[in-house]
């Protein structure tokens, strides 16, 4: 690109907008020029408002950013006036949620967000960018409802759903037909730090609230398709999927063991390559935040672990293990991804560039 995107954050100052901060600062396509959040924070330098809540450890705040002066989120024409597009880390009730980002796109300011609240809106993209590039092609009915000519929304998926979708997505001709998907989630999925969350220390928390719900329908959406005439995404009959979700003392990193059934009979070396040679558009396009290899498999039965394997290709690949046959089910996995590369900022600046190279994001 001659001229870099004007780029615009809202909610930058919470955990995931600092991701989006430190994951900008030097991106090749787009430019940070607007930071945005809460009226409470609204005039104050971005480097000054993060200074003792800063959460991304050993990365400063970058100094693109740090002297920029934080507007009001819910200021949408000064805001939207400033940018070619925003990125949504907003943390509002859903209702709201959904009330502002689409106010940003009648403001013909394109949304990539974070947030759950429009995910199964019938004809607001959700969007894993090796997965199901394709539905960004609902866009153009979206901007018939919404009266726009480039607004729009589009989402990324929930974070713990890309420790396992990957590896489905890459079986998809052996016809997975049930999952039982047990997630293991670090706490920074909560927005929070170990020292900040004191009740997970030495602790296991059995539930966390929404997640399996998102877990067990967000990827039949992802393997769903688009309806020309109901102009919606309809989502994917099968595989059935379960889960339960358990909040753990890491950081980063959402673990998860998995379960198939499926339709065919498909070897462990079949599986395997599967996993190996799955390539999206993503790689096809070599988009800046692509990973080159999207999806690993290791073979030491002791990985993957968050330890070693959370930030293979810079957080944005899935690491896949212990694949072996199961009494109950047909095989059985043990997956990772990092929750706020991949599963977050990451996975949605992915889809930005997506959006960019296909032309549905452009300079205003």
């Amino acid at each position: 690109m001659q001229e870099k995107l004007k780029v615009g954050i809202i909610g930058a100052t919470g955990m995931v907008g600092q991701r989006y901060v430190t994951l900008l600062a030097n991106h090749p396509w787009f430019e940070v020029t607007v930071v945005a959040a809460s009226k409470h924070s609204a005039g104050q330098k971005y480097g000054e408002s993060v200074k003792n809540r800063w959460k991304m450890g050993d990365t400063p705040v970058p100094e693109s950013v740090k002297n920029l002066t934080i507007l009001d989120a819910e200021d949408v024409d000064q805001v939207a006036s400033q940018v070619d597009f925003v990125f949504s880390a907003i943390n509002l009730d859903k209702a709201d949620t959904r009330k502002l980002e689409d106010e940003y796109a009648k403001h013909e300011t394109p949304v990539v967000s974070n947030n759950s609240a429009h995910r199964w809106t019938p004809d607001v993209p959700m969007v894993v960018p090796e997965i199901n590039p394709d539905h960004i092609e609902i866009i153009q009915a979206q901007r018939e409802r919404l009266g726009t000519k480039r607004g729009f929304v589009a989402v990324k998926p929930n974070c713990s759903i890309q420790s396992y979708t990957p590896a489905i997505a890459a079986w998809q001709k052996f016809e997975p037909t049930q999952v039982l998907a047990c997630t293991y989630q670090a706490i920074s999925g909560a927005g929070k730090t170990l020292e900040t969350a004191p009740e997970i220390q030495n602790n296991v928390i059995p539930y966390i609230p929404g997640e399996e719900e998102k877990s067990e329908d967000e990827p039949l959406k992802i393997f769903g398709h688009i309806d020309p005439e109901k102009k919606e995404i309809v989502k994917a009959q099968s595989p059935v999927i379960t889960s339960q979700c358990l909040r753990v003392p890491v950081l980063y990193g959402h673990t998860v063991a998995t379960f198939v059934n499926f339709k065919q009979n498909p070897s462990k070396e079949e599986l395997i390559k599967a996993l190996e040679d799955y390539r999206g558009l993503a790689q096809e396009l070599e988009l800046p935040s692509a990973p080159k290899q999207f999806i690993q498999y290791l073979t030491d039965d002791f990985r993957p672990q968050v330890r070693y394997d959370v930030n293979f290709e810079h957080g944005m690949g899935i690491s896949i293990g212990r694949l072996r046959p199961d009494k109950i089910f047909d095989w059985k996995f043990v997956g990772l991804s990092h929750n706020t590369a991949r599963g977050a900022a990451g996975g949605a600046i992915e889809l930005a560039e997506l959006l960019t190279a296909k032309g549905y994001i452009e300079a205003k």
